[in-house]
């Protein structure tokens, strides 16, 4: 208990800064490329009332100044819209329909939509709840889940791009090959063409990909500003696909047989009727058979909804575009909304064309059979190849951006630091390059199907945790989760996530059940590893759910219920620097046994000028650096008796009460500084701040702050207020490394007599069996040590004032009935007797006196005489010598020693102050040069042998 009236403590080190936009700012968007100028606000900014432009500065900026300037439609709509027609749109709704028939695809898209409309509503409701800056869902994620979550699904994240820039340039490629490839639309017959096979297809698929490597190293901030374009493109080729269904007319061979079908080899021609009522009849159900692409798998229901899926997760694109946006909050719920709608319209609309015109037949064997039907074969060509090509560069630069604010965010420590020193004019190079390598890996695989299904289960698995964010920060009820988009509860939050779920094992549960997986070891690995500072700056939804559960169970746990079978210990440790007793910090949080464990300071003086924030950090700096379960608690008053009365009284919450005090023990040995002790397990530099230090030691020489009456008041204070009371000596000794280690050092020992009174009783006591308790639950964590309990002879006689010169006969049913409790209580202990108390008549003679020290002391006896008295009291200290040197002599092996404290004396004594020296003076004599030592006064029962 440190007095800190002449000491100030030093300032601890601020926290890294590093604001959420200033991590983010130079991220851009999933398009956006460089300049650095995607981060959003700027939150360092000086907050002043008005700035010279007119905008009211509460963390906002121009958003001309800021670079956000694209609108919902260019911001949102475009790439949201965009990423969702994907490859699908023009070379695998025939495929779905073929083989699932209308009514499966039909229910397909409303099952995929209706996760998206779910997850849609958790994304708005996030994004409109705050500041949304550059980083889009990543950004969302980790700061509403937290560190470990958001930085583990923002991995996953990440994967989920390469996977989808991998599916879209195998769609690219397919439609390359298929148009300029043997047969080919464009080509001519017997004339020059592209080679096709495995090895030929990957090749081309490594030149598209090449070409997105240089769009993002040179120009992708100028392919942003063209998706508006682009998407006009795609839907105008989409259009004159719908009126070439409407407006050709029935021809039976038609729809070539692509060449890599090899199935199909002998029929060149596939039938194609037009609009027909008996092929709509005919689609109407399901025909599953082959995939042509991917050695002739079996395709069933979660084959094409993996495909339908993967080509609508797009949603997400609006969110990225976050750190573009004028307005994030309102842009992206109308953008993202409209968009999904528009395409639900689209897809639903050629399903039902391709179900009235085209026979299952050919669209099983000829996946881009839209070429041929359409009005100008062109038209379907620039679609696939625009909207492929658009897509795969998107979350070609997603990836790479993603990855660069992970290396910013540090969620990986320095690992991933040399991608920021690969960042050049704002652009991240080096995240570019690694994007790309793994996009090269993915596309080994080949087969667009089989890449489809794992990009729909990663996305999903993202899907899965926006929905796990919203539904997390709603039920903890947090009042800052105010939304302005209200269309969302916590019913849609759980049914979009539930979904997501399920749907991710219909697709593939071994896809599903890795990714999982490897979230959690995420999880795990960012849990321990992870730097505390971000969590700290983020906030975890985590730690909101635990407040939550914890609150409500507080109040459940009535003390009214407590029972002794399951009485564990609730310690408040007092200390006045923690410098001194790093020892018996990390002891008390072994000896706590899963139960409450406090550490109290007490403060002189008074609230003006305390930096509670600072005192706060240093303390919680603390417990991280012993590595302990444990709380603080940090009062301030005008003595340090007032103060340990607050702490006693107030410490702890509910039932979760402290009933066990422990203090260190006054003497004048100078404390030891184990944070700069060169062999101390303890030694840190994290609390010297140049020459001043975060923890204030009292030096050797220097004046204790309180004088020994009024730690004996402490004392007497702690057993009123019908708490067990502990007092610590010789920890600075403890070495628990050696004690695990020792062959030497074999027992805990337990001293069962109040060597103030001694009586036969003394071991059946209440302090006693507290005593063993204690020795219990440290002997569970030291498990190679055994317990000794000495059991005492006394003439219980010389109590009344009757001595006999003749030591009495040792009481043979002492060691049996000690036996049979040691049994009762399930204690596994070895019973050492001890029979000078009884034999040696100094000792007799000497308890009698030791009598007027304790809290029951006749005041009769106090009306000696000051030599008498003086006397008397060296008489004791000789009795106390020897008792020491019994325990010394026993002491040789011993780690721990558990000593009976007899209850100090009476405040209300007219002779206190006197007496409470005594009483020290007695204790440390009977303490002095023992082993790490524990005087133990229990008040209340802890053991029980019933059932």
């Amino acid at each position: 208990m440190r007095n800190s009236r002449d000491q100030e403590t030093a300032p601890i080190a601020a926290p890294r800064n590093g604001s959420a936009s200033n991590m983010f700012r130079s991220f851009g968007s999933l398009f956006g490329a460089g300049g650095g100028n995607g981060g959003g606000t700027e939150s360092a900014r000086p907050m002043t009332p008005q700035s010279s432009d007119g905008y009211v500065e509460f963390g906002m900026q121009d958003p001309e100044r800021s670079g956000r300037t694209l609108g919902t439609f260019a911001g949102v709509f475009s790439p949201v819209a965009l990423s969702m027609f994907s490859a699908l749109v023009f070379i695998r709704v025939g495929y779905i329909v073929g083989n699932a028939g209308l009514y499966v695809t039909l229910l397909q898209f409303l099952i995929a939509y209706a996760i998206l409309l779910f997850t849609v509503a958790s994304v708005c409701a996030i994004s409109t709840n705050g500041a949304v800056e550059g980083g889009g869902v990543y950004f969302m994620i980790s700061r509403t889940l937290g560190l470990e979550f958001g930085g583990s699904i923002g991995t996953l994240f990440f994967f989920a791009n390469v996977v989808g820039c991998a599916m879209a340039i195998s769609g690219c490629t397919e439609g390359i090959i298929d148009n300029f490839g043997p047969g080919g639309r464009f080509v001519n017959e017997g004339g020059a063409h592209l080679p096709d096979g495995k090895w030929w297809r990957f090749l081309v698929s490594s030149g598209i990909n090449t070409s997105m490597l240089l769009v993002c190293l040179v120009g992708a901030a100028l392919f942003a500003k063209t998706s508006v374009l682009i998407l006009g493109t795609v839907t105008i080729c989409l259009f004159a696909t719908y009126i070439s269904f409407l407006t050709v007319g029935a021809t039976n061979d038609t729809i070539p047989v692509p060449v890599v079908n090899t199935l199909m080899n002998a029929t060149k021609f596939l039938p194609y009727t037009g609009l027909s009522g008996k092929t709509l009849r005919e689609n109407l159900g399901s025909h599953y058979g082959t995939d042509y692409t991917s050695n002739y798998k079996n395709v069933d229901f979660s084959t094409t909804f993996g495909v339908l899926f993967s080509g609508v997760t797009g949603i997400m694109a609006g969110a990225n575009m976050s750190g573009e946006l004028k307005n994030p909050s309102k842009s992206i719920p109308w953008g993202t909304l409209s968009a999904v709608c528009f395409t639900f319209v689209s897809y639903i609309i050629l399903s039902f064309l391709m179900s009235c015109t085209t026979p299952y037949v050919t669209m099983q064997n000829n996946y881009l059979f839209l070429m041929p039907v359409n009005l100008w074969p062109p038209f379907t060509a620039i679609g696939i190849l625009t909207a492929t090509f658009s897509t795969g560069l998107s979350n070609l630069i997603g990836s790479s951006r993603i990855l660069e604010a992970l290396s910013k965010d540090q969620v990986f420590g320095s690992l991933l630091n040399f991608v920021l020193r690969g960042t050049w004019k704002g652009n991240p190079i080096c995240a570019v390059v690694i994007s790309w390598v793994l996009v090269e890996c993915i596309l080994l695989i080949g087969s667009f199907n089989i890449i489809a299904q794992i990009n729909s289960v990663l996305f999903m698995l993202s899907y899965l945790a926006t929905n796990l964010a919203c539904l997390g920060i709603e039920l903890t009820g947090a009042p800052n989760f105010r939304p302005l988009f209200k269309y969302f509860t916590w019913h849609t939050c759980l049914v979009g996530l539930l979904g997501t779920l399920i749907m991710m094992f219909v697709i593939n549960p071994i896809y599903a059940s890795s990714c999982i997986i490897l979230c959690l070891i995420l999880v795990i690995a960012l849990h321990l590893f992870s730097p505390a500072t971000q969590a700290a700056q983020w906030g975890s939804i985590s730690q909101a759910l635990m407040f939550h559960q914890v609150r409500k169970y507080l109040l459940m746990l009535d003390p009214r219920k407590d029972h002794v079978k399951f009485w564990r210990p609730q310690i408040l440790l007092l200390v006045s620097s923690p410098r001194s007793c790093c020892p018996l910090v990390d002891f008390v949080n072994d000896l706590k046994k899963s139960g409450l464990y406090i550490i109290g300071h007490v403060k002189i003086g008074d609230c003006n000028g305390v930096e509670d924030a600072v005192e706060n950090q240093q303390w919680w700096s603390f417990l991280d650096h012993m590595r302990v379960k444990a709380f603080t608690e940090v009062t301030i008053s005008r003595s340090i008796r007032e103060g340990v009365q607050h702490l006693i009284r107030l410490s702890g919450i509910g039932a979760m009460k402290p009933n066990t005090i422990i203090l260190g023990f006054y003497d004048n040995e100078a404390p030891k500084d184990f944070f700069q002790n060169g062999t101390s397990p303890y030694k840190t530099d994290g609390f010297n701040e140049g020459d001043a230090l975060s923890f204030p030691i009292r030096r050797d020489g220097e004046p204790k702050q309180f004088e020994v009456q009024e730690y004996v008041q402490i004392l007497c204070d702690t057993l009123r207020m019908k708490k067990n009371l502990c007092l610590c000596r010789n920890f600075q000794r403890l070495d628990k490394n050696f004690i695990t280690i020792s062959k030497h050092v074999k027992y805990i020992d337990v001293w069962p007599i109040n060597v103030f009174n001694p009586t036969s009783g003394d071991p059946f006591d209440m302090v006693s069996l507290f005593m063993m308790q204690l020795a219990v639950i440290m002997l569970a964590k030291w498990k190679h040590l055994r317990v000794r309990i000495f059991l005492c002879e006394t003439n219980e006689e010389s109590t009344v004032g009757t001595f006999d010169t003749q030591a009495p006969q040792m009481d043979i049913f002492s060691k049996l009935k000690l036996e049979q409790t040691l049994k009762e209580l399930r204690i596994n202990a070895e019973i050492i007797e001890i029979q000078e108390w009884s034999r040696n008549s100094d000792f007799t003679r000497h308890a009698r006196i030791l009598r007027q020290f304790t809290a029951q002391a006749d005041e009769a006896l106090l009306d000696d005489g000051d030599e008498i008295a003086e006397d008397k009291f060296n008489h004791s200290l000789l009795y106390m010598q020897r008792v020491n040197q019994i325990i010394r002599d026993r002491s040789d092996q011993t780690a721990l020693s558990f000593i009976y404290l007899a209850a100090p004396p009476k405040p209300s004594l007219t002779d206190f102050s006197d007496r409470s020296a005594s009483y020290i003076e007695l204790l440390t004599e009977l303490t002095a040069e023992l082993p790490p030592t524990i005087l133990v006064h229990g008040v209340s029962t802890v053991t029980s042998t019933t059932l």
